[in-house]
């Protein structure tokens, strides 16, 4: 039996932050009532990669019923109000204040579904000086400062996928989770409010206090603010691969291993992490001078030996063919389409993983 199995979740949801939350109740056996526009999630438009269907509505939909409402109708608020009837947990990531328009504001769903946990989603939250701004990812990870932190030196630049509404998702997800364990002590329900923007400022934690204590990060592509070396060299055949050397002791075993130069372990310019990164460009100087001396193999046969932490830079491609890459497919309506498990992994307890649905007919 799945952890959520008999737990019901009405999702009135589009995009990519509810969903995500969503998508995770029905991967543990909760039945998730997807309530779509006649028109549907506009995340179906967003690309047809995935069999001729959006990637982002095949990840983030899969185990989903869908369910198309007008809920400016009356028809459709008397069908959400029997859906609520039934529901655990209803999920929202409509315009501010818009459910409260509708008809659902706290205080009704409290009085009408004392059980019933509720989360909604918005991009600055319930109030302050921009509460009733527009929030996408992009945006968020603007105004949060996250760009400025992300690139090379010359420009910020976005992270390369959804991280604040992936993000948001995930703490959602374990908000309602602790919130269906409060209910089983207590029996009552709860309301749950998270702002993309107080996800991704939470994140930023570290770099904020380090502006704030008067070391505000820069941006230095795929090297690291504090530790060095911890960057990305070129292997005499023209590969690329990203080291990391987190201790002293490691910083010893890399001269003596991979640089064949024992005494640069304790060389007063390097013996310390604090002097490396003080003389990161030296620093980098003399380890990229070991890679260039060795082909890939024999640059990552030296590194494990060394107990170097490493990794290959990667592309898509990479990731497509990588070797310890886990897979599950899914069916949709255009057939089944394979794509990257979920990361947790419960012992003696197989997953399946349920369909994409169709945009449903529309009911009222």
């Amino acid at each position: 039996m799945l952890p959520l199995q008999g737990l019901k979740v009405v999702a009135i949801e589009q995009a990519v932050a509810a969903p995500f939350a969503s998508s995770r109740l029905a991967d543990a056996g909760a039945e998730v009532l997807k309530i779509e526009r006649p028109e549907g999630d506009f995340a179906r438009g967003y690309d047809d990669v995935a069999a001729g269907q959006s990637s982002y509505f095949v990840w983030l939909n899969r185990g989903k019923t869908s369910v198309t409402l007008d809920l400016r109708s009356e028809a459709g608020k008397a069908e959400l109000d029997r859906l609520l009837g039934g529901a655990d947990v209803l999920i929202q990531n409509l315009k501010r204040g818009a459910l409260d328009r509708l008809g659902y504001d706290r205080a009704r769903l409290t009085r009408d579904f004392p059980r019933l946990i509720t989360c909604g989603i918005s991009g600055y939250g319930d109030g302050g000086p921009m509460a009733d701004r527009k929030a996408y990812d992009l945006l968020i990870q603007a105004e949060s400062g996250l760009c400025s932190i992300t690139g090379g030196p010359s420009e910020p630049a976005r992270v390369g996928l959804s991280i604040v509404d992936i993000a948001t998702g995930a703490t959602a997800h374990a908000a309602i989770l602790e919130a269906l364990i409060r209910r089983g002590i207590t029996g009552e329900g709860a309301h749950i409010s998270i702002s993309m923007f107080d996800v991704m400022a939470d994140w930023l934690t570290v770099p904020l206090l380090n502006h704030e204590g008067g070391k505000s990060p820069k941006r230095i592509g795929m090297a690291h603010p504090s530790i060095a070396p911890y960057g990305v060299f070129e292997t005499r055949d023209g590969h690329l691969i990203l080291i990391s050397v987190q201790s002293d002791r490691e910083w010893r075993a890399l001269c003596a291993e991979f640089l064949n130069d024992a005494g640069l372990g304790t060389d007063p310019r390097f013996a310390t992490n604090v002097a490396r990164v003080q003389n990161r460009a030296e620093t980098d100087a003399v380890v990229a001078r070991g890679f260039a001396a060795r082909g890939r193999d024999d640059a990552i046969a030296a590194l494990l030996r060394a107990d170097v932490a490493l990794a290959a830079v990667n592309d898509m491609a990479g990731l497509s063919a990588h070797p310890h890459l886990r897979r599950i497919t899914v069916d949709t309506p255009n057939g089944p389409v394979s794509y990257p498990a979920p990361a947790a992994i419960f012992d003696a307890e197989p997953r399946d993983y349920g369909a994409v649905p169709a945009l449903a007919p529309h009911r009222s």
